[in-house]
């Protein structure tokens, strides 16, 4: 047998990529893993999921107590100063504790991590540097990059991607957000509530790329409610650069007069391509499919024996909690155990307010597979939404109209994001509609609107 200087050699240390490489730690096999920042954690823990939350809650409560939103609960508030220098430390904070908390994992679970960025020489052997590394199975998990925007420069300063919309030295006065999907709206929200006038342009007819169509149509009645101008099916043919502000260009997709959009910051948020430049793929045998991305075999290897991939460099959404799952997974495989992964059953969540979550099919998608029944409960009819006084949004459970299996959930209200982990695991058992409708919920909470939902599949909900 091959002598190896590790059993497994994890490339990337995203959610995909930590969560691997200490799962097959704890199997027993010797591990390292490759990652070129200087912290651990990857695009998610770094700049994307834990900071954009961390000032997407700091702007909610500026907000509650700037906008005198709490006088109707009988709290009244004098002057009310934003104070960003401190908000962003908040934020910095929060990304310090948790990715510390990765690099104490590595050392606990004795997980090497070999600073530097890997490519390939063999199937068996990566180079970090000076350094040599070989190993019996290799995993991809090197995560995505911001889609850049052809012709259209990213500065940080006037124009900025994700990263840079989350370090802003002052609030703009106007933000104009390219791209209406999950985190343009998110950073978008972040900005308005902290005091920019927030207009986002959006390709497509609706905002939320595939998520369901009363969800995308809710979601732009809501934002514009809130105050954003939601500028749909309208095209970005140019973004200029003069000192401190910026002109955007922009124009019906299906044609038609340009019009011209001024703002101090231009946040580019059109998508996310794979991480795979670099790699030297072609050194091992292997190539990227249409969209960039690897693929895999359910047990996610590669074409190649012993290369293995997952996470945002597959296909699927790109996701952090599916990096995860397949972290999971892929060193259980390699471990000799069976790893379990649901594709079907992964949930999404935008963190707006209210939050807006979905798993499992659409109800596009589920009507086009058959015959469907569906229950919609409004939050206005939840007691502990109309307790706190915040009844925006509604939760659909959609199921099979012969067996009443559950196919999908789409939840608004504000704490969707949490609410839909209960219907994520009700479909991962099987559960029908009636299921959740007899479980007993404890009263009064958001959760009840789900049992009423999905009492409403069967036409018999009770407060509504």
């Amino acid at each position: 047998m091959a002598d190896y200087d590790f059993d497994v050699l994890i490339i990337g240390s995203g959610p995909g990529g930590y969560v691997a490489a200490i799962r097959a730690a704890q199997l027993g096999l010797r591990t390292a893993c490759v990652e070129s920042r200087e912290t651990l954690g990857g695009t998610c823990l770094n700049v994307g999921c834990i900071p954009s939350k961390a000032l997407l809650n700091a702007s909610e409560l500026y907000y509650e107590a700037a906008s005198g939103a709490l006088a109707k609960h009988g709290v009244k508030l004098g002057s009310v100063e934003l104070d960003l220098p401190t908000m962003m430390a908040d934020k910095d904070k929060a990304v310090t504790g948790l990715t510390g908390g990765i690099a104490f994992l590595f050392k606990k679970n004795k997980v090497e991590w070999i600073k530097g960025r890997g490519s390939f020489v063999d199937a068996h052997t990566v180079q970090v540097g000076d350094r040599t590394v070989t190993a019996k199975d290799i995993v991809i998990a090197t995560g995505s990059s911001v889609t850049p925007l052809p012709g259209v420069e990213i500065d940080q300063k006037i124009v900025v991607d994700s990263t840079g919309a989350i370090a802003l030295e002052k609030v703009p006065a106007n933000m104009v957000v390219i791209g209406g999907g999950v985190i343009g709206l998110e950073l978008g929200s972040v900005w308005q509530r902290l005091g920019a006038k927030v207009t986002v342009v959006e390709y497509l007819d609706q905002l939320l790329p595939g998520m369901d169509g009363e969800v995308r149509k809710e979601a732009a009645k809501i934002f514009k409610k809130q105050g954003m101008e939601i500028k749909l099916s309208t095209k970005v043919t140019g973004v200029a650069v003069n000192g401190d502000k910026a002109t955007v260009t922009v124009e019906p997709a299906a044609g038609g007069a340009a019009e011209t959009l001024e703002a101090d910051v231009v946040l580019v948020a059109i998508g996310r391509r794979p991480n795979t430049d670099g790699l030297a793929l072609d050194k091992v045998g292997l190539s990227t499919n249409a969209r960039g991305q690897i693929e895999t075999d359910a047990r996610l290897q590669t074409a190649v024996p012993g290369i293995w991939a997952i996470g945002d460099v597959i296909p699927g959404p790109m996701l952090a909690h599916k990096a995860e799952d397949e972290g999971i997974a892929v060193a259980e495989n390699i471990g000799g155990l069976t790893g379990i992964l649901n594709h079907a059953v992964i949930p999404s969540v935008v963190y707006t307010h209210p939050e807006i979550a979905g798993v499992g099919l659409t109800e596009e998608q589920a009507r086009e597979k058959g015959e469907v029944k569906v229950g919609k409960f409004p939050m206005a009819g939840n007691s502990r939404a109309k307790a706190i006084d915040d009844t925006v949004g509604w939760v659909k459970v959609i199921a099979d109209a012969t067996t009443d299996r559950v196919l999908g959930a789409w939840i608004i209200t504000a704490p969707a994001g949490t609410m839909i982990a209960q219907v994520a695991q009700a479909m991962e058992f099987g559960a029908t509609s009636e299921d959740i409708a007899y479980t007993c919920h404890a009263h009064p909470t958001h959760s009840e609107a789900i049992k009423e939902a999905a009492m409403g599949v069967r036409g018999k909900p009770i407060h509504v």
